[in-house]
């Protein structure tokens, strides 16, 4: 975009995107429509598995991808940043002599992308010499030639750049006419267009939409110069620029005057509640520490879910392939089928099918079929996330279908599916689980959280907390963060509303790795009850 055009839309060009960088380069929004011919994908994919089996692998498979992302930055009436970028290119993963080897090219000729399969393949054959265990691959037939597409009403990417500034805009001024100080909103938009293909004949073409408009409202407090701020309620989505469009059938009213979504999204409605909310958080009373039953929104426990489940059921993880940039994990090989990770109610499952949601896809980028799996059930550890040179590791025949790469330059690796609670099978509203809460927190948003390094012990904040007396939820409250031992949380889980009430929460930026990559992955669950839980007050002062 030039300075000039970018000027005339936002008022003013400043700042930068401080977001996880991509291999790419950057592009005006008319380029965005392009896309790759099919055929020029079957034979660029055709090219890089003949000269691999020549050189010697045994297996190959081959992503063409093309990932466009676009960002959107504004604060109160100006734009910050406007951003648009393209990554295209070819990624060749082999097996030789029993040992992986990768390369990756972003020239799109035939020649190129044979070249860098040879260079896989050369690299498969050292890494060989100094390997301990031959890699054992499980079996994955080939499915012939499929697609599969995020079911977008409407393309994200084609929407006029001056729409997504004029909303986001809009935003901003209805937080500011609601009584906010300062109001700052974003929208991030991802398309993966991917083509995989491999010796087991697959030729596998995907398109994947991603969507999310976060924002933040804060509230100052001049006399004394305190602030408050509320982030907004929504979730990540896979789905198109549909999810922008208010639809009044997926509104929530819950108890405490607070507004859910589910698979649509009000965000000036969440601003104009966001700024009275912060307001109110500069006059609310500090909460007292102590025991409490909590009652957790899908807005909030989808963090804890992502972090206490997600996370430590990742076999690489859990083998202590993470050890060295983001830990391991206490649910060890041995605890399987026989660990009480929760109480009956609590089962917590895989899927990578779920409509709307972040993780989903038709194929993972082993060429895999997607699929939904138990990993807690009836409260028992029952399984892990596996992708194919691990499922040997669990007994199994058959990878899960999570392994995922963030670019065609990134080798692909195990990565967090959705993960989400079931619902309650039992008729139960929000108001109905607050109706028997004596002394408890009612609790909405992510906040600050902290975790140790087995993702065993771990503190969460919120947005929002209310508090809880006799079946009535009454005043907001400040500076809360429950502690959790994950067992113990989960055992601690007394009630989960029905289905009716089930929503995604999720993460857009989800780290993971050396070199580290990004994904994106949503967490489902509906409004649950966690008795007898430590609060503390975070803004108590030691000594």
């Amino acid at each position: 975009m030039q300075r000039r055009d970018f000027l005339a839309l936002g008022g003013l060009g400043a700042g930068s995107l401080l977001l996880p960088s991509f291999p790419g380069r950057t592009i005006a929004a008319g380029q965005l429509l392009e896309t790759m011919d099919v055929a020029l994908k079957r034979r660029l994919a055709d090219a890089a598995l003949q000269a691999a089996t020549t050189a010697g692998a045994s297996y190959c498979d081959v992503r063409i991808g093309r990932y466009l992302r676009q960002s959107l930055i504004t604060r109160e009436a100006l734009v910050l940043d406007v951003a648009n970028e393209e990554s295209v290119g070819v990624g060749v993963r082999v097996i030789a002599d029993h040992a992986w080897g990768f390369a990756a090219t972003s020239r799109l000729d035939p020649d190129s992308v044979a070249a860098a399969a040879r260079q896989a393949a050369a690299i498969a054959k050292a890494n060989a010499r100094i390997q301990t265990q031959p890699v054992q691959l499980a079996e994955a037939p080939g499915v012939g030639e499929v697609s599969w597409k995020t079911p977008v009403a409407v393309n994200g990417m084609q929407v006029p750049i001056r729409d997504k500034l004029d909303l986001l805009l809009s935003v901003n001024a209805a937080a500011l006419e609601a009584g906010a100080s300062f109001a700052a909103s974003r929208m991030f938009l991802v398309n993966e267009q991917k083509y995989f293909a491999s010796t087991d004949g697959s030729y596998i073409d995907q398109d994947v939409h991603r969507i999310w408009a976060p924002f933040t409202v804060t509230a100052i407090d001049k006399a004394s110069g305190r602030f408050r701020t509320r982030d907004g309620l929504s979730a990540p989505m896979g789905m198109g620029y549909e999810y922008l469009d208010a639809d009044p059938s997926q509104r929530f009213e819950l108890p405490g005057g607070v507004v859910a979504y589910g698979r649509s999204y009000d965000m000036r409605a969440d601003a104009v509640a966001a700024a009275k909310q912060a307001q109110a958080k500069l006059k609310a009373p500090s909460v007292k520490p102590g025991k409490y039953d909590l009652v957790i929104d899908p807005s909030n426990l989808f963090l804890t879910i992502h972090e206490n489940v997600g996370h430590p059921l990742e076999l690489d993880r859990v083998l202590g392939y993470e050890a060295n940039y983001a830990g391991t994990s206490f649910a060890t090989l041995d605890k399987r089928g026989s660990f009480r990770w929760g109480s009956e109610r609590v089962n917590l499952y895989a899927d990578r099918t779920e409509p709307g949601s972040l993780g989903a896809v038709g194929y993972d980028d082993e060429g895999v079929k997607c699929k939904r799996w138990d990993l807690v059930k009836d409260g028992v550890l029952v399984d892990y996330q596996s992708i194919r040179d691990q499922a040997h590791i669990l007994g199994k025949s058959a990878s899960d279908g999570c392994c995922y790469a963030d670019s065609w330059s990134s080798v692909q690796f195990q990565r967090m599916p959705n993960v989400s609670l079931a619902p309650g099978g039992a008729r139960l509203s929000v108001p109905e689980m607050v109706k028997d809460v004596e002394n408890g927190l009612y609790i909405h948003g992510r906040g600050s959280y902290s975790i140790d390094q087995q993702r065993y012990n771990a503190q969460f904040g919120a947005q929002l907390m209310f508090a809880i007396r006799n079946g009535e939820v009454r005043e907001l409250v400040e500076d809360g963060a429950y502690q959790i031992r994950t067992p113990e949380f989960w055992n601690a889980c007394s009630a989960i509303c029905d289905a009716r009430d089930f929503r995604l929460g999720g993460s857009f930026f989800d780290g993971k790795g050396q070199p580290s990559q990004v994904s994106a992955v949503s967490h489902g669950a509906a409004t649950t009850r966690f008795d007898g839980q430590n609060v503390i007050n975070t803004a108590r002062s030691l000594g």
